[in-house]
């Protein structure tokens, strides 16, 4: 018989209900949660050898291309050590808005925590992101599950371990530092919701879902979805008037609505970055798994077969699958329950309800990154059993079919030996000590003794957990480890540093040799870039220019030719010739990063019929000769779209298509086709190249030097039919180059400043023409001229440049981030809300302790 009382949801009978332990209890319990997974975490990386506790790196896949390198540049932000700021980024891609990376990769309030260690030690902080998101996630949800059903705060803190440190954290969680604030942004929407079903905490609910959002708001958008869910259900079964639920509905709501009003900025910034980026290769889902896998994956200790990563150690799975016979626990709750987790596990392998999860876009990666929100439910569902106290014939029925999925999953590759001493062994254990409790539970002493029993088959079986699949990962080549803060990188660090005399010149740290954003590692100001939010401006002007790309733009790589480098303004960079500290420092003569054009020098009406055109009009001079290709002998080629030469493809053995070519003797020569995938024979020398379009673009390669009768072949070996441009060869006349150069130089600005998120430059009074910036134009740059209005930047090769008209000498530039003033304005007027309500709040209590009673004695 279910009792409702008014604030709360549906209890038991009150000889059914568990004594509450007082608030000291509770808490310790929560603390203890959070010792025993972050314990079992560290014990594994301990036994496995792996950083902080031995030599082998965490750093694989986005930690070490993207986090620790993002991290490293927190700590330079923290400590004043960059020439940017939160709103732009002078580092990479050279010169991107980085308000929106910030928002969506390093508000995970943990991650701040870089500035307390040498920068040079970056990786520790960032490993105790992880590992502090998984001790607060455990303490939050040992608190959550105490809100849902009363009972020993002890048990409920072992099945929190199971959610802290579960498949999704270990496999998915564990490389995405922001995701990992996932862990707290569920049990912190459980705990809003639970204060809306008992009529209490708006404002603070609604914080609570602010915290959520502004830690990372796509992780924190599946939280809603998934607590939403849960809310749903325990509104669905709340014995209350149905006046009294559907208050429920309207707080949860407007207590939603308003928390994430108060995180706008961080959603309008976010989605506006994401709007004006380089968009992302076409993701198309591939089906959904096969049964026995999905099956295998409520199993521990297992990585392999592409599944949702949704177990949660074998104690419980148990008691999910115990729940259906546990006859305290009424049958329309039993039945609402196994729905929901039914439901959801089918929403993860169904494309339209995959959309939904992730914000309406398929992921590129795993398409199940969502699955956290299923062992946030299996745990809550685990609970509403164990709190009941199953009795051991139902504890012996859950056990029952759990040797059925384990005998339907078998055949999978996902479990290995670990999942099953994990499941066979671990299970049979779990499965006594709970009958042990059950059978014992009036006396205490032994109760305690069991629990504690308990409690170090859950550490050392998360333990083992962890260590099985880290090994398993360990032995994919994609998850090899990335180089990012050794001996090297330090040398090449100091090397930048040294070098760097920013805003008049740039310093690169060349292409990417430890990580895909070198230039935040490594300081400097490179065009490497590797993030969501590469603006499409900006991977459009850098590889019109030259540079290389991958993943479709999303990765851009710096320029490495010295036309390239002249255009942007690289005065020294890092040259990865193999000596001692693996690079060469070399220093070259450039033109300031502002530069001055005579007359009007925009895009409009240009047409460049090749790369080395377009370099030539940034660079404002003649420095290339661009000769025809002749075919000469091999396959020969035949005229593509737009006048490209199509490759008809070698066979294995066969003669290479091979051209012949004339240019000044003693000039470079360079080869320019960015999608070609082949040889390159010319000058002595063979290259290859690794194009694929649109996802893989060259960069322009030197071929070497044009001998003395200014002749030579370039023979191409491929294997496949593919396009090359109709011009790839420029010869490059350095002393042309180094005349535009000095031209450039002696043309400059008088001084050229630049801020953390502003570039200013000053010329001779009267000055015409165009000043040029060697920064791409992305939205949200406004310049002015002597004061002026301030407009948005024309473009010279996708460059900023800012017409000085009829005669100026003071030149401003200001960026400022898309969506930020709307966001600051909508987080306002949520502000405004929670302050509204909060004085309301404050007159009705201050009304209601003016009685009568009172009135008559004066008392007002």
């Amino acid at each position: 018989m279910l009792k409702t009382s008014p604030a709360g949801p549906a209890t038991t009978e009150k000889a059914d209900r568990p004594r509450r332990k007082p608030p000291g209890a509770r808490t310790a319990a929560a603390m203890l949660s959070a010792v025993i997974s972050m314990g079992a975490y560290c014990l594994a990386m301990a036994v496995h050898g792996t950083y902080p506790f031995g030599s082998r790196s965490r750093a694989v896949n986005d930690l070490g291309n993207q986090f620790v390198p993002f991290h490293a540049h927190l700590w330079d932000l923290l400590r004043g050590n960059t020439s940017g700021d939160l709103l732009f980024n002078w580092s990479s891609g050279f010169g991107v808005p980085f308000l929106g990376d910030f928002f969506t990769y390093l508000m995970n309030p943990f991650s701040w925590l870089v500035a307390l260690f040498p920068r040079d030690q970056v990786e520790l902080p960032v490993f105790l992101v992880t590992l502090l998101s998984v001790g607060l996630g455990a303490f939050l949800m040992t608190v959550l599950l105490g809100r849902l059903r009363p009972g020993s705060p002890w048990l409920r803190a072992l099945l929190a371990t199971g959610y802290a440190v579960s498949a999704w954290m270990i496999s998915d969680g564990f490389s995405d530092p922001m995701w990992m604030w996932g862990l707290a942004a569920f049990p912190l929407l459980g705990i809003a919701s639970d204060w809306c079903l008992r009529g209490r905490h708006w404002i603070l609910g609604a914080l609570l879902v602010f915290a959520s959002w502004a830690g990372n708001f796509y992780i924190a958008a599946m939280a809603t979805i998934g607590m939403g869910l849960v809310f749903a259900v325990r509104l669905l079964l709340a014995d209350t008037p149905r006046r009294q639920r559907l208050n429920a509905l309207v707080r949860a709501a407007t207590m939603t609505a308003t928390g994430i009003l108060l995180a706008a900025p961080v959603l309008s910034v976010g989605l506006k970055a994401s709007k004006l980026s380089q968009p992302a290769p076409d993701a198309t889902y591939p089906g959904p798994p096969d049964v026995t896998d999905y099956l295998a994956h409520l199993l521990p200790g297992g990585l392999l077969a592409p599944a949702p990563q949704i177990s949660v150690g074998i104690l419980p799975l148990l008691l999910v699958f115990t729940l259906p016979f546990v006859r305290r626990v009424p049958g329309k709750e039993r039945i609402a329950w196994c729905v929901l987790l039914v439901l959801v596990a089918l929403s993860f392998i169904w494309t339209p309800t995959i959309l939904l999860w992730h914000g309406l876009a398929m992921p590129n990666g795993s398409p199940y990154r969502a699955s956290i929100a299923l062992t946030a439910m299996l745990v809550i569902v685990a609970w509403m059993a164990l709190a009941r106290r199953p009795r051991p014939r139902e504890l012996l029925y859950g056990a029952g079919v759990t040797v059925v999925v384990v005998a339907l999953g078998a055949r999978s590759v996902y479990l290995v030996r670990a999942s099953w001493i994990l499941t066979v062994g671990g299970g049979a254990l779990v499965l006594v000590l709970l009958l042990l409790l059950y059978r014992h539970r009036g006396r205490r002493r032994l109760r305690v003794a069991l629990t504690a029993a308990l409690a170090c088959t859950v550490f050392l079986s998360t333990a083992y957990t962890v260590f099985s699949v880290t090994v398993i990962r360990d032995k994919s080549a994609w998850w090899s480890p990335k180089r990012t803060l050794d001996a090297h990188s330090r040398a090449a660090y100091d090397a930048v540093r040294a070098h760097d005399d920013w805003p008049a010149h740039r310093s690169d740290p060349g292409p990417h040799e430890f990580a895909n954003n070198d230039p935040l590692l490594l300081g400097g100001e490179g065009g490497s870039y590797y993030s969501s939010y590469v603006p499409a401006t900006t991977a459009e002007a850098l590889h019109g220019l030259g540079a290389g790309w991958y993943i479709q733009g999303r990765h851009t790589l710096s320029v490495t030719d010295p036309v390239g480098r002249a255009i942007m303004g690289v005065g020294s960079y890092l040259d990865w010739a193999k000596n001692a500290d693996g690079f060469t420092h070399k220093t070259v003569a450039a033109p300031p990063v502002v530069t001055w054009r005579p007359g009007s020098a925009t895009d409009a009406g240009a047409h460049d019929t090749s790369v080395f055109a377009r370099q030539e009009r940034v660079l404002g001079a003649g420095v290339y000769g661009v000769p025809a290709l002749t075919p000469t002998a091999g396959p020969a080629p035949s005229t593509g779209p737009g006048g490209a030469l199509r490759l008809p493809g070698n066979a294995t053995g066969s003669p290479w298509t091979t051209f012949s070519a004339t240019c000044a003797p003693g000039t470079e020569a360079f080869w320019y086709a960015p999608w070609y995938a082949g040889g390159v024979q010319a000058l002595g020398r063979t290259q290859e190249q690794h194009g694929r379009a649109t996802m893989t673009s060259n960069t322009l390669l030197s071929l070497g030097t044009v001998p003395a009768d200014g002749k030579f072949t370039v023979a191409l070996g491929t294997h496949k039919i593919q396009d090359i441009p109709k011009f790839p060869v420029g010869c490059l006349d350095h002393d042309k180059l180094k005349a535009a150069v000095q031209k450039l130089t002696t043309t400059a600005p008088l001084e050229v400043t630049a801020g953390g998120h502003s570039i200013a430059a000053t010329f001779r009074e009267g000055t015409t023409g165009t000043a040029v910036i060697s920064t791409p134009a992305v939205t949200g740059w406004q310049c002015s001229v002597d004061g002026g209005a301030a407009r948005a930047p024309g473009t010279l090769g996708g460059l900023m440049a800012v017409s000085l008209g009829d005669g100026g000498s003071r030149l401003s530039c200001s960026y400022r981030a898309p969506g930020l003033t709307s966001g600051l304005l909508a987080s306002g007027l949520a502000l405004a809300a929670l302050l509204a309500v909060g004085a309301a709040g404050m007159i009705r209590t201050r009304s209601s302790r003016c009685s009568p009673t009172s009135s008559l004695h004066g008392k007002h």
